[in-house]
């Protein structure tokens, strides 16, 4: 797969919550980098780190509408969103929407970086609300 093909895949497991699939598309030394900056290292760091985050948000969505490749550097651009679910049940009053960027590294046919960048503001007054 090229490099975009690689990233468009990465994306379609994060909308498909396919934990399984997304560690399967990582490298072993991985590095996922949130939009303050906070850096998680490792498959298995960020397949806890997606259970986690899809158990908080389970129909998170990322979705795309533009994508700029330069070799293994893929950027999309487009939103994220999904809905709050503190305690797993959907609730819709609890739905936030964000534009957002994410960068890409690919090496040897994997995602060695994934930077998000988001104000994530909606969904953190979300939970500060709920606390």
């Amino acid at each position: 797969m090229t490099p975009l093909e690689v990233v468009q895949a990465f994306v379609n497991r994060i909308n498909a919550h396919d934990v399984g699939g997304l560690v399967a598309l990582m490298t072993e030394d991985h590095q996922f980098t949130d939009s303050l900056g906070q850096i998680g290292y490792g498959r298995e760091t960020m397949r806890a780190g997606w259970i986690g985050y899809f158990a908080m948000v389970p129909d998170y969505r990322l979705m795309a509408e533009e994508w700029l490749s330069d070799g293994p550097v893929i950027v999309l651009l487009g939103t994220a969103g999904g809905t709050y679910s503190p305690d797993g049940s959907p609730n819709l009053t609890l739905a936030w929407k964000t534009p957002a960027a994410c960068r890409a590294v690919v090496r040897d046919g994997l995602v060695a970086e994934w930077q998000v960048y988001a104000d994530n503001e909606p969904i953190r007054q979300l939970v500060r609300d709920r606390a």
